[in-house]
């Protein structure tokens, strides 16, 4: 056995190595924290800081807001309530919107996880903890879109309706996404679709794409900003950042560059302005 002790000494130390990369026991969950993430190889990460946004700062957005605030108020009393996807142009608050009903809600006992697309896969993993929790838990993922054959789709589907196992009664998914089917749509599927005793039925691609979206119960669509909302969205942010009212009236015509050079006219887009353009006057003021 002696010739194979410099080999075991390499084994150990190698060993010794790993240990060090796996993650700790992570135990229980702080379950009073108000904000969670879904962390490999599977623990929910409590965050210190979570973004506290609130209702007033999203705007033009006043029919969604409804639509998301009547649906989660309904799930925070326990009564029946559906899973939303937020879908449409970009910068336009659905993802703020989410962090804000977190803000809303807190109190009554909302809690949110935020999930990554890739790991929808282990959302049963996620779920099996919070059967008996008292809480109430969105599961949020952001800018969600899937190719084709990801595990993941299969993964959110079952969660949604279709898993042998009940979803619990405490947890909902809200996702949002550029995409309203969520996943690529190619020109050649189209060419499947046929009529049948003058109804239009599409081909198994397309329904396949739409059979996702359509387990979400609440669509919420968000729409690009005309000029005016977004002018109004840059004079909001300006004044949240406590711009001099002289410089809020004097930056409409940079404001409306600075959209064209960024190709969007959104409420992201107004809120990065606003930063820039507060920023460089406070700068330059004695």
């Amino acid at each position: 056995m002696e010739e194979f002790a410099p080999i075991i000494s390499r084994l150990e130390t190698l060993l010794a190595r790993a240990e060090k990369l796996l993650p700790a026991d992570r135990g229980e969950p702080d379950w009073s924290a108000l904000a969670f993430r879904w962390r490999k190889p599977g623990f929910l990460q409590a965050v210190k800081h979570p973004h506290r946004i609130e209702l007033d700062d999203l705007l033009n957005v006043d029919t969604q807001k409804a639509k998301l605030i009547q649906n989660t108020r309904q799930f925070v009393a326990g009564h029946a309530a559906n899973n939303a996807l937020l879908s449409g142009s970009r910068g336009t608050g659905k993802s703020s919107l989410v962090k804000a009903l977190l803000n809303l809600f807190a109190d009554e006992g909302l809690r949110l996880i935020e999930v990554e697309r890739q790991d929808l896969i282990d959302l049963p993993d996620i779920a099996d903890p919070l059967y008996e929790r008292p809480e109430r838990f969105i599961l949020f993922t952001d800018d969600l879109s899937f190719e084709a054959n990801e595990p993941s789709y299969k993964a959110l589907k079952a969660m949604l309706d279709g898993s042998i196992a009940v979803a619990p009664d405490n947890v909902l998914i809200y996702a949002t996404s550029n995409r309203r089917h969520l996943m690529p749509e190619f020109q050649r599927e189209n060419l499947e679709a046929g009529y049948v005793e003058g109804e239009i039925h599409h081909g198994e691609a397309v329904e396949e794409k739409i059979s996702l979206s359509e387990r979400f119960g609440l669509w919420v669509s968000f729409h690009p900003f005309n000029q005016e909302q977004y002018l109004c969205a840059v004079r909001h942010w300006l004044e949240r950042l406590d711009a001099p009212a002289r410089d809020i009236d004097s930056m409409r015509g940079d404001a409306l560059r600075w959209a064209l050079q960024r190709g969007s006219r959104s409420g992201r887009v107004a809120y990065q302005f606003a930063r820039d353009w507060a920023g460089r006057h406070a700068s330059a003021t004695p």
